[in-house]
């Protein structure tokens, strides 16, 4: 069939052409969206998931939805290695330019964009060399005496009420949105539930949406044991069955193209419902496929070609990151949690692993720390450890040692 006409989009972050399996997150988001534009007390949200969920493309769509309800918004992504103040700035300066051609005084706007510079210049202060420093692009002066002081946790929550209140004063809110969350440092992460914690006990409309892996909420816990209680934990999985077959139906049909019933089964089994796979497997077989429908043999024919570009751009690229001792540690895990019953890697005992290597738990902790920091395994529960990324240990025992 024609590549041109093919609908599908696996790209990191990319919408795919039918948003499948979510409207439960979408429809809830609209309820807190009218609940803070009402008054109505409402907890910030986090998304958490292993990677190619579609997280993040489900975080852009929510704040397509808040921008649809005028309201401002901004979006960062953190790094272990920067500071929450310089992106936050950035992003808030965002939400306040898109509410100000709706506030009727403007000097109020620029009172509070004041203490936004403010907030931003502290950045300047850890960075040593000139070239390093920072200028935010906001034409005014900074404010003196307010989310200034240096400390992260008292200038983010001042900064929060001030921005929460020009969004007061138009009858909407502001929503924040940050990816990879996790990656953020403790500092940042106990600052940032603080501001939350002051803006639920002010009723203030604005939210903080954040995105991230599986171990995100322990992540919050541990840096504020209310955190529990402040956010709003959804946790998005891979799609069911129904879900699946609707991301790779409906945009065929747009095109006049159908599906065999055993076309989807083969492709679900191929996939394992995870959002990336699906449109990874669905693009190739359209490549591969002569004519509608697509059967059993489309998708057999594709399917190493599909899996050959996850292997490289997917799989691989995350592997070439680990260091050989990182690499071990890994290899390990994969043969552990190998369950021909399962199609999803299992969390493996740390104590397992140090077994399997003949080493002791505590001289393999700089390999498992290393793997964690990196974004490719992560700690759900107390001594056990799993793959950030679905189907990463099925990859790994299929590849020579």
């Amino acid at each position: 069939m024609d590549p041109v006409r093919n609908p599908y989009a696996p790209g990191a972050g990319q919408r795919p052409p039918e948003l499948a399996g979510r409207g439960r997150e979408l429809d809830a988001f609209d309820v807190v969206l009218e609940r803070v534009a009402r008054g109505r007390p409402e907890r910030s949200l986090v998304l958490t998931g292993l990677r190619g969920v579609g997280k993040t493309v489900l975080l852009n769509t929510l704040r397509s939805a808040a921008i649809g309800r005028l309201w401002g918004t901004g979006k960062i992504e953190a790094r272990p290695d920067q500071s929450l103040r310089r992106p936050v700035s950035g992003a808030l300066h965002m939400a306040i330019r898109e509410l100000a051609p709706h506030h009727r005084d403007p000097d109020r706007v620029d009172e509070v964009l004041g203490v936004l510079k403010a907030f931003a210049l502290r950045a300047n202060e850890t960075n040593a060399k000139i070239r390093d420093r920072w200028a935010p692009g906001i034409d005014v002066p900074p404010a003196r005496g307010r989310a200034d002081s240096g400390d992260i946790e008292i200038d983010l929550v001042e900064l929060f009420t001030d921005a929460a209140s020009l969004a007061t004063d138009v009858g909407t809110g502001i929503a924040l949105f940050i990816d990879e969350m996790q990656d953020l440092s403790a500092t940042d992460v106990s600052a940032l539930c603080a501001a939350c914690h002051e803006l639920s006990q002010l009723g203030a409309p604005l939210i903080v949406v954040g995105a991230g892996l599986p171990h995100l909420p322990a992540v919050l816990s541990a840096a504020k044991s209310y955190s529990e209680r402040l956010f709003r934990y959804a946790r998005i999985d891979r799609l069911d069955r129904d879900a699946a077959d609707l991301a790779l139906g409906v945009p065929a049909e747009r095109e006049g193209v159908d599906y065999d019933q055993e076309a989807l089964d083969l492709l679900y089994e191929k996939s394992g419902g995870y959002p990336y796979f699906v449109q990874a497997y669905g693009k190739a077989t359209w490549d591969h496929a002569p004519q509608s429908p697509i059967t059993p043999d489309d998708v057999r024919v594709a399917a190493p070609e599909a899996e050959g570009e996850l292997a490289v751009g997917f799989f691989g690229s995350r592997f070439e990151r680990a260091t050989p001792a990182e690499r071990e540690y890994m290899r390990a895990m994969a043969a552990l949690s190998d369950d021909p019953g399962n199609d999803m890697d299992a969390a493996v005992p740390t104590s397992d692993i140090a077994t399997s290597l003949g080493r002791k738990p505590a001289s393999l902790s700089p390999a498992r720390d290393a793997l964690i920091k990196k974004g490719l395994i992560y700690s759900g529960e107390r001594g056990t450890v799993a793959f950030t990324v679905p189907h990463f240990g099925r990859y790994l025992r299929t590849q020579p040692v």
